[in-house]
């Protein structure tokens, strides 16, 4: 129990790390390390709970907490936030000091992790490719349309309202529960990455708690039909979520500029380290991924084992 803990924490932590950058997604890594449907279906759950409680259906709101996996989800919640709080500004450092590197690092890494995606896809035809297609094509226009993505490059919000806190978390946390899309690039977008990064790093407990109310509020909503979507068309919704993770690659594109521009250039400069850090990174994913799929198996099998025994 307690190995199985300590390892959800570190996925947590995984999660968030890639969170706090611009450009890359949480969903991304619970796609890689085989837990996102189990995610969207706790996460469904509890936004049913509430659902139940704010009709006063007492009742129904306890049926449903007791179906969220409690001793997954909290664990992989303090892994998240542990990630945000220790790494927010390292990174943010990062980010700025060796812009291409980075971009470079998470570029291989969304690389191999959209090869490990495609796996779980079981009908791979016309229709699905399609859909991947489309997706892909039309996020990497899209994200072509605004030259930036970081804070410096696109205008932020200047001591923003409180309440601009909370829609900020209730549309930036459905971004970050896709594959794809960053939820710290939405942010750059609404121009609150700067202010909301400045919260952590300051610990304004105020601003954050209103940021998360309006997370949840948005969770709750938005993982309701992203269950639903799973369970009806689940090839048809991991080929759309590949197409976010394969549009994304513009905003990881390390020349010119790394994570702060979506201009696409020829590589210059450190051009073997960047390639070196991205062969890691995808390297690293693969490695991770076969390392989570011999685990599920392994406590697969020892569950197997107690039903004969029993």
């Amino acid at each position: 129990m307690v190995i199985s803990v300590v390892g959800t924490v570190v996925r947590g932590f995984l999660m968030g790390t890639a969170d706090v950058v611009p450009g890359v997604s949480g969903g991304t890594v619970a796609l890689v390390l085989n837990f996102y449907e189990r995610l969207v279906g706790s996460v469904k759950s509890g936004s049913s709970a509430l659902g139940r409680f704010a009709r006063l259906d007492l009742a129904g709101g306890v049926e449903w907490l007791r179906r969220v996996e409690w001793f997954f989800l909290v664990p992989l919640l303090a892994g998240i936030g542990l990630a945000i709080v220790t790494l927010a500004s390292v990174i943010e450092t990062q980010l700025h000091d060796r812009p291409i590197e980075v971009a470079a690092l998470f570029l291989g890494l969304v690389v191999s992790s959209i090869a490990v995606a495609w796996r779980l896809v079981t009908r791979r035809d016309a229709t699905r490719i399609a859909v991947m297609v489309v997706v892909g094509v039309t996020l990497f226009v899209a994200l072509g349309v605004r030259g930036g993505t970081s804070e410096d490059s696109v205008a932020q919000a200047s001591d923003p309202e409180v309440w601009v806190f909370f829609l900020a978390g209730s549309v930036a946390i459905c971004a970050m529960i896709l594959p794809g899309i960053s939820g710290s690039l939405i942010l750059v977008m609404l121009g609150m990455y700067g202010p909301v990064l400045d919260a952590v790093t300051d610990r304004e407990i105020g601003l954050l708690a209103v940021f998360l109310v309006g997370a949840t509020i948005g969770l709750a909503l938005f993982s309701q039909a992203l269950h639903w979507a799973l369970e009806r068309h689940r090839d048809t919704v991991m080929a759309a979520l590949i197409g976010l993770m394969i549009g994304s690659t513009r905003v990881l594109w390390p020349w010119p500029n790394g994570l702060d521009s979506t201009e696409l250039g020829s590589p210059e400069g450190s051009v073997g380290l960047a390639v070196a850090l991205a062969l890691f990174g995808a390297v690293l994913v693969l490695v991770v991924n076969e390392v989570a799929i011999r685990s599920a198996q392994a406590r697969t099998g020892v569950e197997s084992s107690k039903v004969r025994a029993s």
